[in-house]
């Protein structure tokens, strides 16, 4: 009977660590990390103020916890894309289209991810997901230069020049008064993905 009511309690505490995550992503997806506020995460998932506090010490931790649980799912995405079949250059347009397509559909949450002014808590997942992403990206690199498919180079700055681009060009569709992409942002992937495709084979070009 012990060993029941233990797993029942571990089970209890791990939903509502689920449904404080799940509604501080909601949050987040609606206005940003800077609209977490433990008080109303406390009242959307239906417990007391003091009970967030006993899974999460502070708003930091939280915010953190909920950027790591969105960019995990990305590197998971990518990294499948990745492993998949096809060339080098397929999975790589492939795996920056996914990145991308998911930062239109979520476009609060993708600011919110790369450029919202946040604590260091914050800036510290960033750096941890911007590495993970570029892993990804240098395991295509690695296959495509191992298959003669992309020209020898530095695959850690080639990498992270991508992540760079992908990055930085996903945060000005936010802007209200964009009018450079169609309503789905098709024409942003495109061009993403063509101007980081051009970049790796660079060196190949010029050698023809």
């Amino acid at each position: 009977m012990a060993y029941r009511k233990t797993a029942r309690t571990e089970a209890r505490k791990a939903d509502i660590r689920r449904r404080l995550i799940d509604v501080a992503r909601q949050i987040v997806a609606e206005g940003g990390f800077t609209a977490i506020q433990i008080s109303t995460v406390a009242q959307l998932a239906g417990v007391a103020t003091g009970t967030v506090y006993r899974y999460f010490p502070s708003k930091a931790d939280l915010s953190a916890e909920v950027f790591h649980v969105i960019s995990q799912h990305e590197i998971d995405v990518a990294a499948e894309i990745s492993l998949s079949g096809g060339s080098a250059a397929d999975r790589l347009v492939a795996t920056i289209r996914a990145v991308a397509s998911r930062a239109i559909q979520g476009r609060i949450t993708a600011y919110a991810l790369i450029a919202e002014p946040a604590d260091e808590a914050i800036d510290t997942q960033r750096l941890v997901h911007k590495r993970a992403l570029a892993r990804v990206f240098e395991r295509i690199l690695e296959d495509g230069i191992a298959k003669s498919e992309f020209p020898q180079q530095n695959v850690e700055a080639s990498a992270a020049c991508i992540v760079g681009a992908v990055m930085e060009s996903l945060v000005s569709p936010l802007a209200p008064d964009s009018t450079s992409f169609d309503k789905d942002g098709r024409s942003l992937f495109d061009a993403v993905a063509g101007f980081c495709l051009r970049g790796i084979l660079e060196d190949r070009t010029s050698q023809t």
